[in-house]
């Protein structure tokens, strides 16, 4: 028996687990190794029963090349909490797609922003490209993973994973305002998960949501489920989170949460401060 025995500790992955942030600025080619702290520190955690997940906006093809460098003992939640996936069986555990329906909602889109640039993410690890701006260029080459980019939205098959626009931040408040006062609107789920990125996934699909159907997977009581991120998307699992965590570098809508506790740096360890922390609660 381990002092972690049924602890889930879920994390976000760009700036939380990993500086992302850091790479762009510095324009590396490649994202930096996650901090010698976080994986000592993880490896004590689940060497002692804890479960680690990550819980992140990637979908699998710009997240599944990472997936199998990092100590995960879980299915991760991925693409904002429209999936739940097992990369040791390399296999979904739960699905929130975007169906059919979807099809009409994005024709009127379209019809009100001709030019929308977005990604489309397949579940077959394919990605979809409408109107590629500077902000898909960027995105891609951040993920690693490629588009393939498409003239019309009819040729876009079903079931999808998500929808990513990509651009200015007051373009997409006008494409997130339009979306919301429609009488389809209520169906979606749509959060930025940076400045440049608006992410739509089905009605339900959040992180938040997500992780508490892997703690119920995993027989992990809420009381013992604890998640760290750094951005908008990651407000959903704050809430289910017994102890609020963020890391310093995290935006101020996530500082400002109730109850949050800020640890260290993306770049300096903020796993290994919740651990820590963790260590002493068990």
């Amino acid at each position: 028996m381990g002092k972690f025995d049924a602890v889930l500790l879920a994390s976000d992955f760009d700036n939380t687990l990993v500086y992302t942030q850091g790479a762009l600025d510095a324009g590396l080619p490649d994202l930096p190794p996650m901090p010698a702290r976080n994986r000592e520190a993880l490896a004590y955690f689940t060497q002692n029963g804890g479960r680690f997940s990550v819980s992140t906006g990637r979908a699998l093809p710009a997240f599944a090349r990472y997936a199998a460098e990092l100590p995960i003992n879980a299915p991760c939640i991925i693409a904002n909490g429209a999936g739940l996936y097992d990369f040791r069986t390399e296999e979904y555990v739960f699905t929130a797609f975007l169906r059919e329906e979807t099809r009409a909602h994005v024709a009127a889109l379209l019809e009100r922003f001709p030019a929308l640039p977005f990604e489309i993410y397949h579940t077959d690890r394919r990605i979809h490209a409408m109107h590629p701006n500077r902000f898909i260029v960027n995105h891609e080459h951040l993920t690693r993973a490629k588009t393939v980019t498409i003239d019309s939205f009819d040729e876009v098959d079903f079931p999808l994973v998500k929808l990513l626009f990509e651009d200015e931040r007051d373009r997409l408040d006008e494409v997130n305002d339009f979306i919301r006062a429609q009488s389809w609107g209520g169906e979606y789920e749509l959060i930025y998960s940076s400045d440049h990125l608006l992410e739509m996934t089905a009605r339900g699909a959040t992180k938040g949501g997500m992780v508490l159907r892997l703690a119920e997977l995993l027989g992990v009581a809420r009381d013992d489920v604890y998640c760290i991120g750094d951005h908008s998307n990651d407000v959903s699992m704050a809430e289910v989170s017994a102890i609020r965590f963020a890391p310093a570098n995290a935006i101020d809508e996530m500082k400002a949460l109730p109850g949050m506790r800020i640890v260290s740096h993306c770049a300096d360890g903020a796993i290994a401060d919740v651990v820590d922390i963790l260590d002493k609660r068990y």
